[in-house]
């Protein structure tokens, strides 16, 4: 087997997961013999002169510490020169040379590029910058808005986390009489609201891909047989002429409603927590997928599983896939979005449950 320097970066916003599939990387190319450099801190470390890099070995990363939510790499510095900031002074250009150069400095055979849909639709758009190895996309996010995979690194734990978190809260509902609006994140995609809500048993959940009416939602709620609960609300909502966080807006709905609630903001604990069995197994997946695609000579590809298939697909399928928007950060550019679809067996699981998700199979 030919010798190979292998990249690794982790970019975007973190979660549990990443440790394990940057370990299994590890593991992986010390058995092929294969160096791998982990660069530090994304596309900041990147820029630096030169690049802020480390050996992995199986040593200098312990299997032990795996599991661990974060990325031992780190994601970046807030306020850094990465691609929204280039864009913002119009050196969005000169950024894409300079990471060019820059990676081909390091002498690599191939990147993994460990991101979410944002840092997936970059690489799709500017793939010259990766022309002189080969690049292979892994994607990780809670959201789960990356089109054409069944599952991303890290949303398994996330949901966790807001289960564990829901779990806690319902004990205190119970004991004072009142409900809990719980505002998850996700962006614009519900799939995290959508699958903590379903688990604990939520009165409502409210996501961006469903209409509701507050009206309809109180009324709910106040025929509940219970006194206390939880309502999901995903942080993507909106309640036309209201401003403000969106469970702020849902409480303020219940109280003119005099019922008893208070607001919970669980915020980045969803990124944290040891990294569950499911996305371990993922990690693993892909890692091993991953490996395989360099062993093939591919490149501009991304690891994805459909059906319980582990495979690599190209990143214009994935990015056609989805749907495109513009980028609210960079103007000229297209993020390619998934979202909880109508045909979503967990909408009508929810509404079996009698759970509010909405104006939906009503």
């Amino acid at each position: 087997m030919a010798h190979k320097k292998i990249g690794i970066m982790t970019t975007g916003g973190d979660c549990s997961g990443l440790n394990t599939v940057i370990q299994r990387i590890v593991d992986g190319c010390v058995r092929r013999k294969w160096d791998v450099v982990g660069i530090k801190d994304g596309t900041d470390g990147l820029c630096c002169t030169p690049a802020k890099t480390v050996d992995l070995t199986d040593e200098s990363f312990p299997f032990a510490s795996a599991h661990l939510a974060g990325s031992i790499l780190s994601n970046g510095h807030a306020g850094a020169e990465n691609f929204i900031s280039a864009a913002r002074v119009g050196k969005l250009s000169a950024f894409n040379k300079k990471l060019k150069k820059a990676l081909q400095n390091l002498k690599l055979d191939a990147l993994i590029l460990i991101g979410g849909n944002g840092s997936l639709s970059l690489a799709h758009m500017y793939r010259e910058i990766y022309s002189d190895l080969q690049l292979i996309a892994i994607p990780k996010t809670i959201d789960m808005d990356v089109p054409s995979t069944d599952k991303t690194i890290g949303f398994d734990t996330a949901v966790q986390q807001l289960v564990s978190y829901c779990d806690q809260l319902l004990l205190t509902a119970r004991s004072h009489h009142r409900w809990f609006v719980v505002q998850t994140m996700g962006r614009d995609c519900g799939e995290l609201a959508l699958n903590a809500g379903v688990a604990i048993g939520a009165d409502a959940i409210l996501i961006p891909e469903i209409k509701f009416d507050v009206n309809n939602l109180v009324k709910h709620i106040k025929q509940s047989k219970r006194d206390y609960g939880i309502i999901m609300v995903s942080e993507g909502i909106s309640i036309r002429g209201h401003s403000g966080k969106p469970a702020d807006m849902i409480s303020r709905a219940l109280n003119n409603a005099n019922i008893p609630n208070r607001t919970a903001f669980p915020e980045h604990i969803q990124r944290a927590g040891d990294t569950v069995a499911s996305d371990r197994i993922l990690a693993a997946g892909f890692a091993d997928t991953a490996l395989k695609a360099i062993e093939n000579n591919e490149t501009y590809v991304m690891t994805v599983v459909q059906n319980d298939e582990y495979k690599t697909i190209s990143l214009t399928d994935f990015f056609n896939a989805g749907k495109q928007q513009k980028d609210p950060h960079i103007k000229g550019v297209m993020t390619s979005n998934r979202y909880v679809e109508p045909d979503n067996i967990l909408l009508q699981i929810a509404t079996d449950m009698g759970i509010y998700i909405g104006e939906k199979h009503k």
